[in-house]
């Protein structure tokens, strides 16, 4: 008889042992979940940022039409970023004059508010910046947490030397 109370014991302290050895697991898997939800996020906001630029510096005068490179630049970004971004409040896009001297160690001329800013051998800068990211786990299970006091803000950068090239492209086929 002994023997039947004790198994009964043994029974209790084995769900306690597996109750808490599943209490830090669920946790570390939780932890895992919200870093790759980060880098996911971030990763998706890079490549928009550089798909912007990539853009950006091909595209010619004749393809722009009347529209503003900038504008187009931005709705670019926006469009890739798989829906992070709900408008283009948060995406800045920049121009620099780099010194005619390739030697030379002088800072970058800002020239974004100049109408030559985007003119060939400036360089165009695209970034994002200023995106909170909330946590994911209370998304799963459908909590409402105000992201102001869990986020992270992330932010993206990419820039590119804005080559010359003509308005007009080559006459013929391709070979």
């Amino acid at each position: 008889m002994p023997r039947k109370a004790n198994s009964k014991r043994r029974k209790g302290a084995e769900l306690l042992e597996f109750t808490l050895a599943l209490l830090p697991l669920l946790m570390m898997v939780f932890v895992m979940l919200d870093a790759a939800w980060a880098i996911f996020v971030k990763s998706t906001l890079a490549f928009a940022v550089r798909t912007g630029v990539r853009q950006g510096i091909t595209i010619t005068k004749t393809q722009a039409g009347s529209s503003d490179l900038t504008t187009m630049v931005k709705n670019i970004v926006r469009a890739n970023s798989l829906g992070f971004l709900s408008d283009t409040s948060k995406i800045k896009v920049n121009f620099y004059h780099p010194p005619d001297d390739p030697t030379s160690t002088a800072a970058l001329v800002d020239v974004t508010t100049d109408a030559t800013g985007n003119n060939p051998l400036n360089i165009m800068q695209v970034s994002i910046q200023g995106y909170t990211l909330g946590p994911l786990i209370p998304r799963l299970f459908g909590l409402k947490t105000p992201i102001d006091k869990s986020g992270t803000t992330i932010a993206a950068v990419s820039a590119d030397l804005i080559e010359p090239s003509r308005d007009v492209p080559p006459k013929g086929s391709a070979p």
